[in-house]
């Protein structure tokens, strides 16, 4: 009995070791879709680049700005409207102390919509850091290059012309600083980075005309009060105007993610395994507004 059960048994452990051993490998591909939260990108060396330029006008501005000799009694007589063009000359009938104050609110509404902007929408406020490092360079490069310009040109003020104002005012430095601009610099600067950030962000967004032309408003509102208080001539106020709307949309151009040449950076393969299945992993981080 004992005999037959060994042979039965080793007939079966025969078979058991002819039976093939199969194993099976499944290796699979995972796609997943990031969503990236800002269209912008920040590079040490080309921000410290902007940092610095803007940084190194703005100070050579101050130099040039403190060597400036203010008109003297003599000059300020002997000035004469019609020397000015016919485009520029109704400035110089102009002089408002309100109105200069009234710039200065229009302006800081400005900069007041641009936090508004900002620090109000979910998408933007979640990228604080990078859009606060391109608004820093956008006022640096401006007021930098801007004041620079203002002290190498040294343009008399419109209301020098005026034989209404008062002469000590006349006789201050910064009555030789009028080419260009520097509130209509920044005002139009803010405008045009408020509203490309604001279209980068929601490039679908209906809100879209509405945050330009209220920004573009309260810029336009800074300069006309400029001119009302006789402290730019119409040329000022656009060279001003142009020049800060270059540099708002510089930037964030400047920073702006290009979709295939940042493809790379935003493409990530990697292997995977869990130990009972090995694959690769693929994440292609997107934008979605």
């Amino acid at each position: 009995m004992i005999e037959t059960i060994q042979r039965v048994w080793k007939g079966i452990h025969r078979k058991i070791l002819v039976v093939p051993t199969v194993y099976i490998i499944h290796y699979s591909v995972s796609i997943g879709i990031c969503l990236a939260q800002s269209p912008y990108q920040l590079r040490t060396g080309r921000e410290i680049g902007l940092l610095g330029a803007g940084a190194v006008t703005l100070g050579a501005s101050v130099a040039l700005t403190n060597a400036i000799d203010p008109l003297t009694t003599a000059e300020i007589a002997s000035l004469n409207r019609g020397d000015i063009s016919s485009f520029d000359r109704n400035a110089t009938f102009h002089w408002s102390t309100s109105a200069d104050k009234w710039s200065d609110v229009a302006l800081v509404g400005t900069i007041g919509a641009a936090g508004v902007v900002s620090l109000g929408l979910q998408p933007i406020r979640q990228d604080f850091k990078t859009v606060a490092v391109m608004y820093v360079e956008t006022l640096l490069l401006a007021n930098g290059i801007e004041r620079t310009v203002k002290s190498v040109t040294q343009r008399t003020r419109p209301y020098v012309y005026n034989p209404l104002v008062p002469l000590d005012e006349k006789l201050d430095r910064t009555s030789r600083q009028s080419f260009f601009s520097g509130h209509a610099t920044n005002a139009f600067a803010t405008a045009v980075f408020t509203s490309e950030v604001f279209r980068h962000y929601f490039p679908h967004s209906k809100l879209k005309p509405v945050v330009w032309v209220g920004t573009l408003g309260l810029a336009s509102a800074t300069a006309l009060f400029r001119y009302e208080a006789g402290l730019h001539y119409p040329t000022d106020l656009l060279a001003g105007a142009a020049f800060g709307s270059l540099v708002g949309w510089g930037i964030p151009k400047l920073h702006q993610i290009k979709k295939g040449s940042d493809l790379g950076k935003r493409l990530d393969v990697q292997p995977w395994s869990n130990g009972m299945a090995n694959g690769i992993y693929m994440r292609l981080a997107v934008f979605s507004r």
